[in-house]
């Protein structure tokens, strides 16, 4: 969010100093260099260039206009880097990658903000998204979209369930286990593996829960009833309201979401996760798509 503000007023300022630029220091220094041609019959190319070039305050502002607005139209509209702060979205997501986040996937929309200009897309489910944390929004969290405007979701035993029906789990093999900061405490070697579907079009992912242990609620975080839910000693149901999504991190016992905070509005949305680009821990994550 700062870094958003300040990539404006970088923008505004570099902007303001870029046309007076265009339309006044520069017709000035051409008058100048004109004169000094005028004046001297000869060897005047080294004055004429000293006339001409920008001073140093003016380098430093209308000079970088085109660097900024390069990267205020790419990171605002396009694509923006996002760094994975935990553990809450393993195994899809390691804590230390560095994402690259589709901008324009649920509308271009303005910065600071936040409101949709152009209209473009919404959230599928399965969806791995960036958004504003509806409680600070200045902070940025990334989950997975369960639940769509209108749908029930329902989490018991840590089963889920959307409108009704119970989404299937597949156990699958666990590689490369590492522990977070959501589970420090937690033996990993008794840490299940499944795969989900969510998404329409058929695309699984891998989710962890840990069975042996209640889902475990990371330190400071605010756990409030919300309308429209119903809660009860093993879990809740929750029919989500228009224009609100429903997101949980993959791994399940150890995620600040949904379940605790409550919906994320539409106007929250950030992007749609697509790429891993570095991990100064473990290179071998460069290049992983995420879905």
């Amino acid at each position: 969010m700062w870094f958003s503000l300040l990539l404006v007023v970088l923008f505004v300022v570099t902007g303001i100093f870029w046309v007076l630029d265009m339309l006044i220091f520069k017709k000035t220094r051409i008058q100048k260099a004109e004169a000094i041609k005028a004046q001297m019959k000869g060897g005047y190319d080294d004055a004429v260039q000293e006339a001409l070039a920008r001073p140093l305050w003016l380098e430093y502002t209308a000079g970088l206009f085109g660097v900024v607005a390069l990267v205020f139209v790419l990171r605002s509209f396009i694509t923006e880097p996002f760094r994975i702060p935990s553990s809450s979205m393993v195994p899809t997501l390691l804590e230390g990658d560095f994402l690259l986040v589709n901008k324009y996937a649920y509308g271009l929309r303005m910065p600071i903000t936040n409101t949709v200009m152009v209209p473009v897309g919404h959230p599928e489910r399965g969806d791995v998204v960036v958004f504003h944390y509806p409680l600070d929004p200045s902070t940025d969290f990334i989950k997975r979209v369960v639940g769509l405007p209108g749908d029930k979701v329902a989490y018991d035993n840590k089963q889920l369930t959307l409108n009704g029906k119970a989404i299937a789990q597949t156990p699958t093999i666990i590689s490369n286990l590492k522990s977070g900061t959501y589970a420090k405490e937690i033996p990993l070697s008794t840490v299940h593996q499944n795969n989900e579907m969510l998404a329409d079009n058929g695309t699984a992912h891998a989710i962890w829960t840990e069975e042996k242990h209640p889902t475990y609620i990371p330190q400071g975080v605010r756990s409030i009833a919300r309308q429209g839910c119903e809660y009860h000693e093993n879990g809740f149901s929750c029919t989500v309201p228009q224009g609100h999504y429903f997101m949980m991190g993959d791994n399940r016992d150890f995620s600040d979401d949904s379940r605790y905070w409550g919906f994320v509005p539409e106007q929250n949305l950030v992007g749609r996760a697509y790429f891993v680009w570095m991990n100064f821990n473990d290179f071998s994550r460069i290049g992983t798509s995420v879905k």
